[in-house]
């Protein structure tokens, strides 16, 4: 249970308000609407290490199909592929080679890992493990976005182990704003809304939906069906344009590119002793929050939490908790939440 009661210390840093980013069969069917502009910008933006045997390979084919498709609109982003993946129950070999590569490249922003066939034969302790581990990352490398997957289907249905893993996945992504590639939800529906709760990865629905249909051809996708792959390449993309700050909504006005973007600037002075100010633009009112962390990940400090108007406002911390209590020498972290957009920056307390 130990993994279990880490998991649950980390997630004090969570906030009521919910942004969490779900990269599913819905988001999938809103890839149209992400504006062609900002496709450049993500390739622009991004730097992505992505851990990943065959099964994960599906996504970097999607993205492939795509680049076919229109090989200047949908140029890959840089990714750093690491041949590996999740593992089985309890397996975290893969977190020292995910700080090895961010230690020696600091530009890369985005991580992502995925499963083969280790969330199936998984137990409820064994994902608490994978969620923990997740989860100090992110305190540790607060400027990256960490990226959380479920794993493929493997026909056993919603009363099998893997809808249950998967479900304990969602929930804490969803629970506590986390960027999640649901890799099984985007094989368990066609386009036309139909559901498929005992396929497997062979995504047999994919054949019936391509013979009436006009589908791209990629040659091969790693234990599936080239179509498979190619709405997990239309999900990578939804994800990034929602990481980015654009909102898909649902109808023909999506979010302009061109509209200002929330800005969380470093604090001045840094390191500071003992007040230091914390400047940010909201282009948009809206309800949110500005919150100190410290490097265990504990909430010290709320700055603000409700409304943000519009325009530049200036925060000041003294270094002191909620409580007026003085806190340590150290490093903490500042994340300002507005709606989806989510900024993180690292101060430095110097008594």
């Amino acid at each position: 249970m130990k993994s279990v009661v880490v998991l649950m210390a980390l997630m004090t840093m969570a906030t009521t308000a919910h942004s969490e980013i779900i990269a599913d069969h819905n988001a999938v069917a809103q890839f149209d609407d992400i504006p062609s502009a900002l496709f450049d910008s993500i390739r622009d933006d991004y730097r992505f290490f992505y851990g990943h045997t065959s099964h994960g390979s599906q996504i970097m084919t999607g993205l492939d199909i795509l680049v076919d498709e229109d090989p200047i609109l949908y140029a890959r982003p840089q990714f750093h592929e690491y041949g590996d993946d999740l593992g089985h129950t309890g397996d975290t070999s893969w977190v020292q080679p995910t700080r090895d590569w961010l230690d020696a490249h600091p530009e890369t922003n985005v991580v992502m890992w995925s499963w083969c066939g280790g969330c199936s034969d998984n137990n409820e302790e064994g994902i608490a493990t994978y969620l923990a581990a997740m989860s100090q990352l992110e305190i540790d490398y607060a400027a990256v976005t960490f990226v959380y997957m479920t794993g493929h289907l493997d026909g056993s249905g919603p009363d099998g182990d893997l809808y249950r893993n998967n479900n304990q996945i969602r929930d804490y992504c969803v629970t506590y704003d986390k960027v999640l590639f649901d890799f099984a939800d985007i094989e368990s529906w066609d386009p036309d809304g139909n559901y498929y709760p005992d396929e497997t990865d062979a995504c047999y629905w994919c054949y019936d939906w391509c013979a009436e249909h006009n589908c791209p051809d990629c040659g091969s996708c790693a234990h599936s069906h080239c179509f498979n792959c190619y709405l997990k390449g239309k999900g990578f993309w939804w994800m990034m344009a929602t990481v980015s700050g654009w909102l898909s909504t649902g109808v023909d006005d999506p979010v302009s590119l061109s509209a200002p973007t929330v800005r969380l600037e470093q604090n001045h002075p840094n390191p500071f002793n003992p007040t230091t100010e914390i400047r940010l633009t909201v282009p948009e009112s809206g309800s949110g929050s500005l919150s100190v962390f410290n490097l265990a990940g504990r909430q010290v400090a709320v700055l603000h939490k409700g409304r943000f108007k519009a325009g530049e406002r200036i925060f000041r911390w003294s270094g002191n908790d909620d409580l007026g209590q003085v806190l340590p020498s150290g490093s903490y972290f500042c994340r300002l939440r507005i709606g989806r957009h989510e900024k993180t920056l690292k101060m430095t307390l110097v008594r």
